[in-house]
């Protein structure tokens, strides 16, 4: 079954029953399909490198490198973890505390199936890793896949719609161009697992189309990630880094720090040492070799919020909507009600406020939880206390965004900034069900009867009743911990 180059609803339902009948088939559930399909992915990007970069850089302007490290490296990376770590991860695994009865009578085993027929959905920002880092892992964990990349990386999408067909089986892996005003015919087929990366917006709309059908869902969302930089911060690395994270993708990235929290004891230094990393990398061939606004509404969108702010604007350069190039841009005296913090940013502006930590994290405990946080600090027991007060995705210490980059570690977010996990084996599991199987002997029946009718309490005996290894009376100082409540 071709990728679908134009969306109908007729071809739609045709390719949703093809593949939904492909599952029912088990072909999917063997180990070696399994891996047969991931060394194709790899094969789809290593001999199709320079044409995948190409389409990137028409769509998003960006440099090669950006393309070839945080998209094509990142998929590659995810397709090896998951060939070394397939076998062991779809054994499954015996009950943690199963016990003797249930472990070596009754076998005990949790069974690591496919969810079935799942629907990945991509964003344009990252268009590779999004769609196939996450479907890689779909696809070791034994599903069919529906690939769904974003219109808005027209020419990427374009490609990718010609080279699945041709490197992946057809008759359980299809990927689908829709633009949005089909994604609401889409989302009323039943999927057995929906994963999206994108804004919270459309998050809530494809949460509440798969409810529908009691669809579990993944959402790897956004949000206005805070920095938080205290008076024992590190300035010089911190403003670089900042800017780096700023520049990359012309800051859009999901995990790219929105705005500043600074101390006013270094708010003077910071703002300085912004301006001078902002110049540093936007000088010489520095600007051109940034990416730019996907496409003139993002830069509209981004460019009305900038004209409406209230703040300073401290390094500015020229904007163009013809390139889509909204120029990085430092603001300082920003104030929570500023239009810069009305919403995500996702673009190369960066709002200093002036806030201590304190004040800072009395703001963020009324916040939507960001999909990151950053905390630029060198006193221990204020990144603690940061730690304790917050909540996020992931953290980042001293830097912006690299706890995605941890191997194996969990990448997803927590309220707003979305649900679900992956990258390593938490992306196998994702989308795997756990399924408990027991198997029980007849002759047991021989040592349990007292579990069919007619009952009777005396039957059971003392060790059949489950006792609390705590007493009655402890107080909460009797534990490692606490403040003397007593625990009735």
């Amino acid at each position: 079954m071709p990728a679908m180059s134009n969306f109908t609803t007729e071809e739609f339902h045709t390719l949703h029953r093809h593949l939904r009948a492909s599952f029912t088939t088990n072909k999917t559930k063997d180990i070696r399909w399994r891996k047969w399909q991931l060394k194709q992915l790899f094969w789809l990007l290593d001999e199709n490198e320079d044409a995948l970069v190409a389409a990137m850089t028409e769509d998003l302007h960006r440099h090669a490198f950006e393309s070839l490290s945080y998209d094509i490296s990142d998929v590659k990376s995810t397709v090896l973890t998951m060939l070394k770590n397939i076998d062991k991860w779809s054994q499954g695994m015996p009950p943690p505390e199963a016990g003797l009865f249930f472990r070596y009578i009754g076998g005990a085993w949790i069974r690591k199936e496919p969810r079935g027929m799942v629907l990945v959905i991509g964003a344009w920002n990252y268009p590779l890793s999004t769609l196939f880092s996450v479907g890689a892992a779909a696809i070791a964990a034994g599903n069919c896949v529906l690939f769904k990349p974003s219109e808005v990386a027209a020419r990427t999408e374009a490609l990718l719609a010609e080279l699945v067909p041709k490197y992946l089986d057809q008759s359980s892996i299809a990927l689908v161009r829709a633009r949005p005003t089909d994604m609401g015919k889409i989302l009323e087929y039943k999927f057995d697992f929906i994963f999206y990366t994108g804004s919270t917006r459309v998050g809530r709309i494809i949460a509440a189309a798969a409810a529908k059908h009691v669809t579990p869902t993944a959402l790897e969302l956004g949000g206005q990630a805070p920095a938080i930089v205290g008076k024992t911060a590190d300035i010089d690395v911190c403003a670089k880094r900042l800017v780096a994270a700023k520049l990359t993708n012309l800051g859009q990235i999901c995990v790219c720090v929105n705005h500043v929290f600074v101390d006013s004891q270094v708010h003077d230094v910071l703002v300085a040492r912004l301006i001078y990393w902002a110049q540093h990398f936007c000088s010489g061939d520095g600007l051109a070799g940034l990416g730019r606004m996907v496409t003139e509404r993002h830069f509209d969108r981004l460019y009305d919020l900038l004209s409406r702010t209230a703040g300073k604007k401290v390094f500015e350069g020229k904007h163009s909507r013809n390139d889509r190039l909204i120029h990085p841009t430092v603001v300082t005296d920003v104030t929570m009600d500023d239009s810069l913090l009305s919403e995500e940013l996702f673009g190369p502006v960066l709002p200093v406020v002036k806030k201590t930590v304190p004040e800072a994290l009395e703001i963020l405990r009324d916040s939507p939880s960001p999909l990151g946080l950053y905390i630029f600090s060198n006193s221990l027991s204020e990144v603690d206390t940061i730690l304790n007060s917050t909540n996020s995705g992931g953290v980042t210490i001293n830097d912006v965004a690299i706890h995605p980059d941890v191997p194996s570690a969990p990448f997803g977010g927590v309220g707003d900034s979305g649900y679900g996990a992956y990258h390593g084996k938490w992306g196998f599991d994702t989308f795997s069900h756990n399924r408990t199987v027991v198997r029980l002997p007849g002759w047991v029946d021989h040592f349990v009867e007292w579990r069919y009718p007619p009952f009777d309490v005396k039957n059971r005996t003392e060790t059949d009743v489950p006792r609390p290894s705590f007493k009655k009376g402890e107080t909460l100082e009797d534990q490692t911990s606490g403040s003397g409540c007593v625990v009735m």
